[in-house]
């Protein structure tokens, strides 16, 4: 049993050096913009979305007397 675990653990690290692409600094940093992008367009999208059902509810459906 702990033959196999050590086998498991020396193979997942050789691949992890060996085999992975790591992606470079510009690479990771490029997406890390692309992904900081679309997160504050989907929270735009988000938060207008809500402003308009926040109006037709409060202004259209249920006007303050």
């Amino acid at each position: 049993m702990f033959k196999k675990i050590t086998n498991y653990c020396k193979e997942s690290y050789d691949e992890l050096v060996h085999k992975v692409s790591w992606p470079t600094r510009k690479e990771l940093s490029s997406s890390a913009v692309v992904v900081l992008y679309a997160s504050l367009l989907i929270a735009l999208v988000v938060f207008l979305m809500d402003s308009a059902f926040q109006f037709i509810m409060e202004d259209v459906i249920y006007p303050h007397s």
